[in-house]
């Protein structure tokens, strides 16, 4: 299933995205040429009822895009790793998977390094299990490229995303933050 990953470390120990293959997805690095499709799919006031918000225009979409695409933070402390996911047989996008990547402190080992990561499928797309497996995708990727504790705030209603963060080898902590349930593995 896959392929092996490996080599994403630059020298200066950041992560360098790569599109990534699986089963029956395909997780392409976030462009913001990318909002135009991703506009409609986005839309769908009932994916706003878990991870807040409302749906963005396409003008908004395209600005969120701009300031994802260059894959940090502006004061540098953060990478941003974004990627929007396909089906390989029809090459649609379903939705987006990311990671926020705590920069490691100097003279850290790789395995104190942390991400937070969270997905979105579209809704005719979701019950498929295409978030599973992008976000198992992205897991791999993520922990053989040294980050060594995942991280996933999920509100505890949300019995799906519960079920993708389990497959992700996260169990959920005591923590709560802005009533979401913080899992960590």
């Amino acid at each position: 299933m896959g392929r092996r990953y490996g080599g994403a470390v630059t020298s200066d120990g950041d992560l360098r995205i790569e599109p990534l293959s699986g089963r029956s997805l395909v997780l392409e690095p976030l462009r913001v040429e990318h909002a135009e499709e991703m506009a409609p799919l986005m839309n769908h006031p009932a994916l706003h009822n878990f991870i807040g918000g409302s749906p963005e225009s396409l003008e908004e979409l395209t600005q969120r895009y701009a300031r994802q695409a260059p894959g940090h933070s502006p004061d540098g402390s953060q990478q941003w790793l974004n990627w929007i996911v396909r089906r390989t047989d029809t090459g649609e996008a379903v939705g987006t998977v990311q990671a926020t990547v705590a920069r490691p402190a100097p003279g850290a080992s790789a395995d104190q390094r942390s991400a937070e990561v969270a997905w979105v499928i579209a809704r005719p797309h979701q019950r498929h299990g295409y978030a599973r497996e992008a976000g198992q995708l992205m897991a791999t990727w993520l922990r053989s490229n040294g980050v060594g504790v995942l991280v996933a705030h999920i509100q505890p209603e949300h019995v799906a995303s519960a079920g993708v963060a389990r497959a992700l080898g996260l169990t959920p902590t005591d923590v709560i933050v802005d009533g979401e349930v913080r899992w960590q593995g």
